[in-house]
């Protein structure tokens, strides 16, 4: 069975740090991302990762975010710099291989204002 899990998630100040880790078993993704949805919104691609480390972000998040993937491990990671209280949501990891598409069951980020 394909899992995705992911860790990392918390509380913290406006201005902080945290570093999510999604790691993935049974399949190598051609695209890694993470996805969020806060109360009330629709999801909404934060940032993703091809297999050859071609990024794409989205613009809220550009400056601050950065992902990177351990292909050895399976493992995609997305640091978060200078956090803002509108980052508070639930943080999905997602994979895609050709018309699939996997998610993990999601790890809550709230930033204090």
């Amino acid at each position: 069975q394909v899992q995705l899990v992911e860790s990392g998630g918390g509380l913290v100040q406006a201005g902080g740090s945290l570093r999510l880790s999604c790691a993935a078993s049974k399949i190598i993704f051609s695209i890694m991302g993470w996805y969020r949805q806060a109360p009330g919104k629709q999801r909404e691609m934060v940032a993703s990762i091809t297999r050859s480390g071609s990024t794409n972000y989205a613009d809220s998040v550009k400056g601050r975010f950065t992902i990177s993937r351990d292909n050895a491990k399976n493992t995609v990671y997305l640091q978060m710099n200078g956090l803002k209280p509108e980052d508070t949501a639930v943080y999905y990891c997602n994979g895609k291989m050709l018309v699939s598409n996997y998610w993990g069951q999601g790890t809550q980020v709230t930033v204090s204002s």
